[in-house]
């Protein structure tokens, strides 16, 4: 006879993995649902073949990567997208396939004298040998060769492109530059937006990104953090990447001192951003890995959404988040991401046309983002409700930073405290 009881002891122990390893992978929470009741089926009849209780939770896992691996290779037959009426010209590759070409080289392109545009469509776009391109254009395959390699040599100067009298930074400034944030007439362009939230990284094969914090209202560089994607990874059959980031201490412009280096797994689909887990030493030369199996102790850190789905990158505005002027209202929901309008972002004699997300997290922080239409960020802005870790501070966020920007969400203060620019802006 199963024994019933052992057996209920232990899923109970192990609910929680499972549910989260399967709706992890499941998009369809009903069809989640149904294969979680499979799998308890199955490990219930299975049951006494376990010879060792202690592989239970692992034994468990291993049903329900069988069950969801059966349910994706049933589903695969069911869907078949056709690219034979899509125009080549508007298509790149990305993280997810085919996606829309980035409007930055569209626009670039279009700078450039109709030579130069012309083969390095022919060659990019249409994805043609420099045999076929001399053939089309009844050109020596010498020459062809010859005027490629001058409209690359003009792509890349015009790339990105820079209008005459603005001051391009080149590297991440000690001082937060003056900025302005004007609101736009237009309305909000949609939004393809693949960054980790709050890290200026998009979580894929070689990116790299470097951000710094400046604190308010001093404007001076507090933090700079370096990340990279150095590797694709598995954690439980979930594909992502890994991401090695190093945090230095900035003190009056000098580095003094840099943080051991933390490793980050992610998860970038052609829906949702999200992350995978967390690796780290502490003082003691013990290393920790969290993932997202480990239940509350990760997603109050580190989840957003449901079933910590990670956050939509398709943006548009939902009227979650409506705001006017510094007054904002939020509807009453666990998770909350929108577009709040369209904004002109000033900086350095530049100007930005870009979209605001703000985020609001249940702990009492608030975040805005300004968003460029390739989805990258040009400014990032951290606000606290006012009595946020007060048993720490022992003082509110009025009494502390008096000078900085006040905002109101849902009728409650919240207090600008730092800003963040990441090396994307020194590059357009």
């Amino acid at each position: 006879m199963i024994p019933i009881e052992s057996f209920e002891e232990l899923l109970e122990k192990h609910r929680g993995a499972v549910e989260r390893f399967v709706k992890f992978r499941i998009s369809s929470l009903p069809d989640a649902e149904d294969i979680l009741q499979d799998v308890y089926l199955t490990a219930y009849r299975k049951f006494g073949q376990l010879q060792n209780r202690e592989s239970f939770k692992a034994w468990l896992i291993t049903i329900a990567r069988n069950r969801c691996n059966d349910w994706l290779r049933e589903r695969s037959g069911h869907f078949e997208i056709s690219l034979a009426n899509i125009p080549e010209p508007r298509l790149t590759y990305g993280a997810a396939g085919r996606t829309a070409a980035a409007d930055l080289v569209r626009d670039t392109l279009d700078r450039l004298s109709d030579k130069d545009r012309e083969i390095l469509t022919l060659f990019y776009l249409k994805n043609l040998p420099q045999n076929e391109i001399a053939r089309c254009l009844s050109l020596p395959t010498g020459t062809v060769r010859s005027r490629l390699h001058t409209a690359k040599q003009n792509f890349k100067k015009a790339y990105p492109y820079h209008r005459k009298g603005e001051n391009i930074m080149k590297t991440l400034p000690e001082i937060l530059p003056e900025y302005t944030i004007t609101p736009s007439p237009e309305k909000p362009f949609p939004v393809k937006f693949e960054e980790l939230t709050g890290w200026f990284i998009i979580p894929r094969p070689g990116e790299k990104s470097t951000w710094a914090s400046y604190d308010l209202p001093e404007r001076k560089m507090t933090e700079k953090t370096t990340s990279e994607v150095t590797c694709k990874i598995k954690i439980h059959d979930i594909e992502g990447v890994e991401i090695k980031s190093t945090f230095q201490n900035i003190s009056d412009g000098y580095i003094t001192g840099a943080a051991p280096d933390h490793i980050y797994y992610a998860q970038l689909t052609d829906t949702h951003c999200r992350w995978l887990g967390e690796s780290y030493i502490d003082k003691e030369g013990t290393k920790h890995l969290l993932t997202y199996l480990d239940g509350d102790d990760f997603t109050e850190e580190w989840g957003f959404g449901e079933n910590n789905c990670g956050n939509e990158i398709h943006l548009s505005p939902k009227g979650d988040i409506t705001r006017t002027g510094n007054t904002v209202t939020a509807a009453d929901k666990k998770y909350l991401l929108d577009v709040t309008g369209r904004y002109t972002v000033t900086m350095n004699g530049r100007t930005y046309d870009t979209v605001c997300i703000m985020m609001i997290y249940e702990n009492g922080a608030a975040t805005e983002q300004y968003l460029d239409k390739n989805g990258r960020t040009i400014l990032w802005r951290r606000f606290n409700i006012d009595d946020w870790a007060y048993s720490r501070y022992n003082k509110t966020w009025t009494e502390m930073l008096p000078e900085n920007e006040r905002i109101t969400i849902n009728n409650k203060t919240y207090v600008h405290w730092y800003d963040c620019l990441c090396d994307y802006i020194c590059r357009v």
